[in-house]
């Protein structure tokens, strides 16, 4: 069979699906690799190296989509304009792999579906030991939660370390994470190399000691949290009367932090709104505030998607594709998390789909020209 990696067409996109390194595994598991010439070139891979490797570098895309699997790092919704471009090159049969936004784009998933396309989307495996290898969310996770520190570091009029000179002693950044998932954890432990204080919160208690094991202050609001934790261990959506007193409490937090973090994300929903247009009134002028969340309507009220906003002294980013920022790693984790995924799936170099298996009934979306994900079925009759 042949494994195809396409050019990413999505804007501002710099990663790539798969790597050099991450060859030699799909070539011994029966596969014939083929790349779109310049594929990797955003992330510094150039087609030498995968050739190399053992890769066949094609010049047409019109090639490459006629292979049997398609590795992507957006596909369908999550490439919903550029994406179209391609919906004609899909052939029945043919698998698709990569990130697809289905929740948040589910028609988008039926437009290839339509094809008669197998499409695969690694935002829903299942959050169990044997996925871990192939999680994409966790992997991208790191790396915009790492980043989120950087911006928040450069924009901020203060260093994050305690610094004891003889011009005086310059006291540490007061930096507050909210939402303590992979992004959370990683921006918490970033801060911390960087000589902040740290503190965090997240709705789910559960993730107290990991806050605490990487030296950050967990804060301990009055809420009723019993049912905030949703399966995957995913935080659930709340009811508004839970959020209003979140914001309240979140406030006095806030404004006594120097640099805000903000991570909390519900899987398909609209983001928490967290903090207030006030929160960030009471900040003192030259703090920042990172929203990570800002994709789906972010946790700050005064959030614009891909912009950054001044307000009341206070710079709000809210930057939408942190990983491509950081294009060499987030694609080296990709790479190993769909080499692992498509592995898993074949057998003697031929794709078996083993629907008993859990990992691969969650993550397909669409086969045989319809959806077959129950999820997204539910999603397409509530928008029909």
């Amino acid at each position: 069979m042949k494994a195809a990696v396409a050019l990413e067409t999505f804007p501002g996109e710099r990663r790539v699906a798969l790597i050099p390194a991450s060859v030699p595994t799909l070539v011994k598991a029966g596969f014939e690799v083929l790349v779109q010439a310049d594929a990797g070139a955003a992330a510094g891979f150039s087609n030498q190296q995968y050739q190399e490797k053992g890769a066949k570098i094609v010049a047409s895309r019109d090639e490459i989509f006629a292979a049997d699997v398609i590795l992507q790092v957006r596909a369908a919704g999550a490439n919903p304009d550029a994406g179209k471009d391609d919906l004609h090159r899909f052939r029945q049969d043919q698998i698709v792999i990569g990130m697809a936004d289905p929740l948040g784009n589910p028609q988008a998933a039926a437009e290839i579906a339509a094809r008669g396309v197998s499409l695969f989307a690694l935002e829903l495996l299942p959050r169990i030991t044997r996925a871990q290898n192939m999680d994409v969310l966790s992997s991208q996770a790191t790396v915009a939660g790492y980043r989120a520190v950087l911006l928040a570091a450069c924009t901020l009029p203060k260093m994050f370390p305690m610094l004891m000179t003889a011009a005086g002693t310059i006291t540490p950044a007061k930096v507050f994470v909210i939402g303590a998932g992979v992004a959370g954890l990683q921006a918490l432990a970033t801060a911390r190399r960087l000589g902040a204080v740290v503190s965090a919160y997240d709705v789910r208690p559960a993730v107290k000691e990991q806050i605490q094991s990487l030296g950050g202050k967990f804060i301990e609001m009055e809420l009723e949290t019993s049912q905030a934790e949703a399966k995957g261990g995913y935080a659930q959506q709340m009811d508004e009367a839970f959020y209003l007193k979140q914001r309240e409490l979140m406030a006095k937090v806030v404004a006594q932090s120097n640099a805000v973090i903000a991570t909390a994300a519900i899987p398909g929903k609209k983001s928490p709104l967290l903090i207030t247009a006030d929160a960030v009134k009471g900040m003192a002028p030259g703090s920042v505030i990172v929203d990570l969340a800002a994709e789906r309507g972010g946790n700050c009220e005064l959030s614009q998607a891909g912009q950054t906003v001044v307000a009341h002294g206070v710079t709000i980013l809210a930057p939408l594709n942190l990983p491509s920022e950081v294009p060499a790693d987030a694609s080296l984790m990709y790479s190993k998390n769909i080499c692992n995924f498509l592995t898993y799936l074949a057998v003697d170099g031929k794709i078996a789909l083993n629907l008993a298996d859990e990992i691969t009934r969650e993550t397909l979306i669409a086969r045989d020209g319809k959806i077959v994900n129950p999820r997204i079925q539910q999603l397409l009759g509530e928008n029909a």
